[in-house]
């Protein structure tokens, strides 16, 4: 393996198995999130982790913010893993803005993949004309604001919010500290490039099957979000999951493997 990639992503291949599965977490999150789900599907599957460029124990010196400017540039790093690891008809498992990014992904190169996954993902998360993504351009220039003004304050409290588990505040620790991980002029950049981004006219280009995880109560991605993709991906499959918030893979674990493996085509 190229060290150049394997260092670059922090990228760690385990698990046995002749399919493999790519787990892409999350903005604000890493490749630990997937620690259930590599638990359930180690045994039968190879697994490949990974970090974005700038989260988890990746190289932050390959982050700048003019090649991280799009989506297009993680499209671009999962392509090159793909390639390094000669990985092709993959099951891809994205979370959020990693649901984009195996979609930008498969566009290039639809034979990487055999299925894909998004959990609580977005082509757009700002409202427009027929379309509700949850946030008008105001409610999203107040979280820059809140982000720059103190970003550890601004996290901490971002959290709670997004894991929706009052009854279990160490999930929020567990969120909020690989958010404050991450170099907070990083975040902000990133956050803007996710927010600001819109992806609707490549959802009826996608030709991978593709299964749509959408939990409640997620101030992200609202369930229009979810449905608004599923109307619009050819080959795609809505399921409502019984989970709350952001993050679901970590709040409520059993509920996204086993939607993951019902859904698995063999």
């Amino acid at each position: 393996m190229g060290n150049s990639i394997v260092q670059r992503n922090n990228v760690k291949v385990l698990g046995n198995g002749s399919q493999t599965i790519i787990f892409a977490h999350g903005f604000g999150s890493d490749q630990t999130a997937w620690r259930p789900q590599v638990a359930s599907f180690s045994s039968d599957f190879r697994i490949v982790l990974f970090d974005h460029v700038g989260a988890g124990k990746s190289d932050f010196s390959a982050y700048s913010p003019r090649r991280y400017s799009s989506l297009y540039s993680y499209a671009e790093d999962l392509l090159d893993l793909c390639a390094e690891l000669k990985l092709t008809k993959t099951i891809l498992v994205g979370h959020s803005v990693s649901g984009m990014v195996s979609l930008l992904a498969a566009l290039v190169e639809p034979d990487c993949f055999s299925q894909l996954f998004f959990i609580d993902a977005s082509p757009r998360y700002l409202n427009d004309a027929g379309y509700y993504g949850g946030f008008e351009q105001s409610d999203l220039d107040a979280l820059y604001e809140s982000m720059s003004s103190n970003y550890y304050a601004w996290a901490s409290g971002f959290a709670p919010i997004a894991m929706a588990t009052q009854d279990r505040p160490e999930l929020a620790r567990e969120f909020a500290n690989t958010l404050t991980a991450i170099r907070p002029d990083i975040a902000q950049a990133v956050a803007k490039m996710i927010f600001q981004s819109d992806h609707r006219a490549e959802l009826p280009r996608l030709t991978v099957p593709t299964v749509i995880l959408q939990a409640s109560d997620d101030i992200a991605v609202p369930p229009e979000v979810g449905q608004y993709m599923a109307d619009k991906i050819p080959s795609s499959k809505l399921l409502n999951i019984d989970a709350k918030g952001h993050l679901p893979h970590i709040s409520a674990p059993d509920v996204v493997t086993s939607a993951i493996a019902s859904c698995l085509v063999a």
